[in-house]
């Protein structure tokens, strides 16, 4: 039954090998006259006998494809006889020589010998080079080939009549030396680790004969196929092969490639610009040969380069190593990148890139005589590339001159690798720059919700010299890949660095989403080619937002506080960054030991497993990463042994500890495969129940992923509204459908509801244009320093008269200007849009004529600005009153968001006049003057009350076509600047959206920290900081999300719960969380161990809809939707006292609590009530007193906020819905009525009790933030 067992283990490993194991083959190649390398032998694993398969396929149905077969032709010479385990002598009964998928044998030995088989008179040094072999899906698998020469003398008959080369005798001389290779084939490009492995063979292959080198050999492979491939993370596994300690090393994370290969090698074979053209023609697919006189050079070389697009790939054919029979694969048509030996250099056909690896040249053969020019990188993305890899340290002996000698062979070896690990990190981290330097604006070209890019408008934004250039990369299939990653907002490695190299304005763009225009510091920076230099501001806490003025439309200042640090100013992050150190723990595989009989692998994956239970009871907690990792290798080595529900429940343990890595194909095979009575046995486990059902719903689950990318296009039909509005979004000239619903009614004015083509072409070219011609303006520096680092010159007048002099009227989102014509142009303050006080278009007579004249009256000016403005007067009268009443709002309300709404109106007026050029044009670009109309209209006036209290608002749905519902708010406190302690971070608002989708903003500064993390797709209700590191996010999916919040990211999650988690608290024991509890609408109570999380308790409550709990004195307060209240001790863990009765009385549902422990009172709301109800703890069956919210239509949330009650409302106010709320005093009487929202109060957080936060429904979808006390 245990040899069953093993055999079935074997079964299971070789289906599922490229997922979890180092498969490789292994071939022994020999070479025979006629100078043609022949296969002799093949070891591929399962090593076990055709009976013992029998048994298996017999036992076992994970799965139930046919292994692959090569049949040898009847010419060549038979396969040896086969062994089994146990060394038993097997007669071989068919010819079939399994091998893996999409290896052939008959190619295979040219690329073993690609430089021909030759015989020599002396013997030559061991070499060894690589191959990649790629399938027609473009699936890569690797070789590893050791070539070492035999001394032979003659040639004897075989058994079968055929030659072979029989080894020179003692006592004979040689008269010639024969080259043999042996190949090792990967599915996993472990270059170094097989290279290490290989020449340990070679030396352990001198003394041995035939016989004994083919069983020595099959020993070798039999031993790497007992080596599993180790998980993405910072795990690496160790074994020794005499004389040396090998390493295979892993994954980054699940997204990066394998790095098993010195990194820096073209950097030693080309210069840094020789590198930027290979890298250009790669990237715009090209057809590329290398060449060198290294074999082993040509692949290593090549793969470095593929490794240096990451995370873009190579999508064509890719063969770094042509033998010299395949030398016409160089005249396929598409693209392609290809390697041979320098001999054959003049051979290729033309229309190629010649890369010469040995002497650095790039050459083209062009079949017309006109200079092929290979275009030039970004310059700007050039030029940090050349000044990076000229700090890199390329040479290992330098970093020996100091150090003493090594006299321990391990230690060099060590030491070596280490270097080479940091300066591999190094190499990759500055490519990766370059990649993001190069692509890092392709985002603001990008429309997310019709997944189109405007590809023309792209090109036009780029620097004359770089247009060539990405002309060129636009049109590949890499690019095109690379978009559908950016529209589906993959968080991959260009993602994350993208992000952390983000400029200030630009996270703040995210916010305020506006036309592109130059700030007055790139305009300055453009002047004088200077880099920004600033130093970054230091937050401890929430800023002091009371000292603060309303910022003026996008604000780029890092913090909305002042701070009392000395020398604290404004900073961007830099777009260089240092390489992070990372920690990397190595792992020794323990000894395999020979021959290879069941007992012998039995010991094996005991001793491995031994040591992984050893290692995981030995690891702390907090240290989830390498948990999850030992948890990862006892599982599969569970899975060799035939464990299958050991294997399942270390696989389980993965979502607690690192879900990144967890292997959903091989647990649904091994669900798939369970014997029943196993099965069984799982159904019993709850917790494999429950991973066994969440696994096989994820299979019924068929999500179609729209992976479309569509260049934007100019409308050839006429369009409706509807149409209109996703042409306008897709266009990137604004997303807001409100917005666009009123351009739509400016564009038809006077005309059927309906646009035509010719009308939507003039509009955006006049759009586009308009934006063009602002990024050409160029200040001088008299008037750059007037104005704020951060301002933009959204318009300029033609030259008019005016009563200041003559010159350009200028618009920024701050003020009006007048920019002075005449020797020296120069700067003249007309108005800030805050200290206007009125605007009048009028006339002025000069002689017979009647000139239209705008007249502007500021509030620190007695006199009035006139500025003949003529045809244009209308427009720009438009234009001031929009701004003024925008601005007016904004300050009003400490809403800059309505400054940017604004800016777009004022230009959209603009591009509506342009384009229609009408009689009635400004009448059309009148219906775009909402803010202007607004202050008409409708009463702007803001209560005292809320003015003083109301700080700021922020949007966390900018930039998208409807806001959304803010469902819950976290405020988490921060610390000093990240880079100080590892632990620190700015403090941030965590703001839960509907479906799932959780915004971060940073506090210190209100910018977008991390735009949008996807918590499943259904809503979340709750969040909580567990600990400095940890968020808990709770969803209706029954899920508790957790979220690093230092790495932010979510890779744990929490699948106790079978219903809707409504509450989430935390135990504090002396400060510190000892224990979580969350709760579910089933009536499910569970404790939590937040440091292992594993579950402590369960307990049901008898009631159901449980919607929220409070924590105090040890007593759990649960309370339930249907009028039930349940005291629960967190000691014996059962309910002590049901309060039920005495409470349907009042009402039949609770909505929401607060707890006055000091006072003895309990808080209540009710679904539907506009009151407030107060309960002495202690006499619960007391009738409650109440407290009547005025004007209040429902209690909506509520929440503690030192000795006060903030109470969110919904409300009605002329017929519109609004938000309010209600500050209580512990007293009982209402000390505040705060108007502030325009919908419903959702959320409700508090910050430090120093300010209260809330979030409003979807119908205004913002975020006030309100001074307490």
């Amino acid at each position: 039954m245990e040899e069953f067992s093993w055999l079935q283990c074997l079964k299971v490993v070789f289906i599922v090998t490229i997922i979890v194991i180092f498969n490789c083959a292994f071939l022994f190649v020999l070479s025979l006259p006629p100078l043609d390398p022949e296969v002799l032998s093949v070891f591929v694993p399962p090593f076990i006998s055709r009976d013992d398969v029998q048994v298996i396929n017999a036992g076992n149905n994970l799965n139930k494809s046919k292994r692959r077969s090569f049949r040898k032709k009847k010419e060549r010479p038979k396969i040896e006889n086969v062994k089994s385990l146990n060394g038993q002598q097997k007669a071989p009964d068919t010819e079939d020589v399994t091998i893996p998928k999409d290896i052939d044998l008959i190619a295979l030995p040219q690329l073993c010998f690609p430089g021909g088989l030759y015989v020599t008179s002396e013997s030559k040094e061991d070499h060894i080079h690589f191959l990649v072999f790629t399938d027609v899906c473009g699936n890569r698998t690797y070789g590893v080939v050791a070539q070492y020469y035999q001394s032979i003398q003659d040639v004897s008959p075989s058994s079968n009549g055929q030659g072979y080369w029989e080894p020179a005798q003692t006592g004979k001389v040689p008269v010639c030396f024969v080259p043999c290779a042996v190949c090792v084939i990967s599915r996993y490009p472990y270059f170094s680790a097989l290279k290490d492995c290989l020449s340990c063979l070679l030396v352990q292959l001198r003394p041995f004969r035939d016989l004994d080198v083919e069983e020595h050999i099959k020993e070798f492979a039999a031993k790497l196929f007992l080596i599993p491939s180790p998980p993405p993370g910072p795990l690496h596994l160790v074994f020794h092969m005499k004389p040396l300690q090998i390493i295979i090393p892993s994954q980054e994370d699940p997204d990066s490639p394998i790095i098993d290969l010195n990194l820096h090698l073209p950097l030693l074979c080309f210069k840094p610009e020789q590198v930027l053209q290979i890298m250009t023609c790669i990237l715009t697919e090209q057809r590329i040969v290398f060449f060198s006189s290294d074999w082993a050079l040509l692949t290593l070389v090549a793969e470095c380069f593929m490794l240096y697009l990451h995370p873009l790939q190579w999508q064509h054919t890719f063969v770094p190593i042509l033998s010299r029979q395949m030398l016409d694969f160089v005249m396929a048509p598409t693209s392609f990148l290809m390697g041979c030996h320098i001999d054959h250099f003049g051979e290729v056909s033309e229309d190629l890139i010649l890369i010469n690896i040995d002497n650095g040249d790039i050459s083209h053969t062009k079949m017309v005589e006109e200079e092929f020019e290979i275009p030039d990188v970004p310059a700007q993305a050039a030029e940090t590339f050349i000044k990076r890899v000229e700090g890199l340290q390329l040479h290992f002996d330098l970093e020996l001159c100091h150090l003493r000698a090594s006299t321990d062979l391990g230690e060099l070896q060590t030491c070596r690798r280490a270097w080479q690990q940091k300066l591999n990190m190094d190499v990759q981290q500055t490519m990766l720059q370059l990649i993001v330097n190069i692509f890092r604006e392709v985002k603001d070209h990008l429309n997310y919700e019709h997944r189109v890019f405007n590809s023309e408008e792209f090109l036009k934004t780029r620097a004359i010299g770089d247009q060539p250039f990405y002309k060129k990369v636009l049109e590949t299939y890499m690019f095109h890949s690379f978009l559908k990653a950016r529209l589906n907002r993959k968080m991959d490695a260009f993602a994350r660095l993208e992000l952390s190299t983000q400029p200030e304005e630009d996270r703040l763009d995210l916010m305020f989403p506006t036309p592109r225009r130059l700030t007055i510091e790139k305009m300055a920076s453009r002047r004088i080619s200077t880099e920004r230099k600033a130093s970054r501001r230091k937050v401890i806490s929430m800023p002091n937002l009371q000292d603060i003025k309303l910022p003026e439309g996008p604000t780029r200042n890092p913090s909305l506080g002042k701070v009392d640090t000395a020398g604290a100013c404004l900073s961007v992050p830099p777009l260089v960054v240092k390489t992070p150190s990372k920690s990397i723990t190595t792992f020794k595989i323990p000894e395999i030991h020979f021959p290879l009989m069941f007992q012998c692998v039995h010991s094996y994956y005991t001793d491995f497993f031994n040591h992984l239970s050893k290692a995981i009871s030995t690891l702390p907690p907090e240290n989830s990463a390498l948990l999850a990792r030992y948890f990862y290798l006892r599982g599969l080595v569970s899975l060799m042994q035939g464990k299958l529900l050991n294997a399942l429940s270390d696989f389980q343990n993965l979502e607690k500890t690192d879900l990144r890595i967890f292997p959903t194909d091989l647990v649904r095979k091994i669900v798939e495969s369970l014997p029943r009575s196993e099965r069984l046995q799982a159904d019993r486990k709850p917790e494999l129940k429950r991973l066994i059902s969440r696994v096989m719903e994820k299979q019924r689950e068929v999500l179609k992923i729209d992976d479309h990318v569509k260049n934007f296009e100019l409308p050839k039909t006429h369009m409706q509204l509807g149409d209109f509005v996703k042409r306008i979004q897709e266009s990137g000239i604004v997303r807001d459908i409100d917005t666009i619903h009123r351009l739509f009614d400016a564009l038809t004015v006077g005309q059927q509801k309906q646009i035509d083509p010719e009308t939507f072409r003039d509009f955006y070219n006049y759009w586009k244009e308009t934006e063009a011609e602002a990024q050409e303006v160029n200040l001088p520096p008299a008037v750059i320093e007037h104005l704020d680092k951060n301002e933009c010159v959204y318009k300029l007048s033609c030259s008019v008269k005016t009563s200041y002099g003559v010159g350009k009227i200028a618009l920024t989102q701050k003020r009006l200007f007048l920019l002075t014509e005449g020797g020296r142009p120069g700067y003249v303050p007309i108005a800030a849009f805050r200290d206007i006080e009125d605007v009048k278009s009028t006339t002025v007579a000069f002689l017979l004529l009647k000139i239209p004249t705008l007249r502007i009256k500021t509030l620190s000016k007695k006199e009035v600005f006139e500025a003949n403005l003529k045809t244009e007067c209308d427009l720009w009268n438009l234009i001031v009153k929009e701004m003024w009443a925008g601005k007016k709002m904004a300050y009003d309300h400490k809403d800059p968001q309505y400054i940017q709404q604004a800016l777009t109106n004022v230009l959209l007026m603009d591009a509506v006049v342009g384009a229609l050029q009408s009689s009635k044009s400004i009448y059309a670009a009148s219906k775009l003057a909402y803010f202007d109309r607004m202050k008409n209209e409708v009463p702007m006036m803001v209560p005292k009350t809320t003015s003083e209290t109301l700080k700021h608002k922020i949007n966390p749905s900018a930039g998208e076509t409807f806001p959304r519902a803010i469902d819950v708010l976290l405020y988490t406190p921060g610390h000093l600047d990240p880079s100080e302690r590892l632990d620190s971070a700015h403090p941030k608002l965590w703001c839960a959206l509907s479906e799932g989708k959780v915004v971060v903003f940073d506090a210190s500064t209100w910018s977008i920290q991390q735009h949008c993390f996807k918590m499943g797709r259904s809503k979340l209700t709750c969040m909580v900081m567990v600990e400095q590191s940890q968020v808990w996010i709770g969803s209706q999916d029954s899920i508790i999300y957790i979220i690093n919040t230092h790495s932010m990211s979510c890779n744990k999650q929490l699948n106790d719960h079978r219903s809707d988690v409504t509450d989430i608290i935390v135990e504090k024991k002396n400060g510190t969380p000892s224990e979580a509890y969350s709760s579910s609408l089933d009536g499910m109570v569970i404790a939590w161990n937040i440091s292992t999380l594993k579950v402590n308790h369960v307990f049901q409550l008898p009631c159901q809809n449980l919607t929220s709990m409070k924590l105090h004195n040890d007593q759990l307060w649960c309370f339930c939707w249907i009028s039930c209240i349940l005291v629960v001790s967190t000691h014996e863990f059962r309910p002590q006292m049901k309060i039920e009765h005495h409470l349907k009385d009042v009402c039949s549902s609770f909505l929401g609590f607060q707890l006055f422990p000091e006072r003895e009172e309990l808080w209540a709301s009710y679904s539907g009530s506009s009151d407030l109800y107060i309960w002495n703890t202690k006499d619960l069956s007391s009738a409650p007193q109440k407290i009547h919210l005025q004007d209040c239509s429902e209690i909506t949330c509520m929440i503690r906020v030192k000795d006060q009650v903030w109470v969110g409302s919904s409300g009605r106010l002329q017929g519109k819905s609004k938000g309010k709320i209600y500050v209580v005093s512990a007293e009982r009487s209402v000390e505040k009525e705060l108007v502030g929202h325009t919908d419903a109060v959702k959320a409700l957080c508090s910050a430090e009790d120093r300010y209260v936060l809330s979030g409003s429904g979807k119908e205004e979808g913002k975020i006030a933030i309100w001074k307490a006390g």
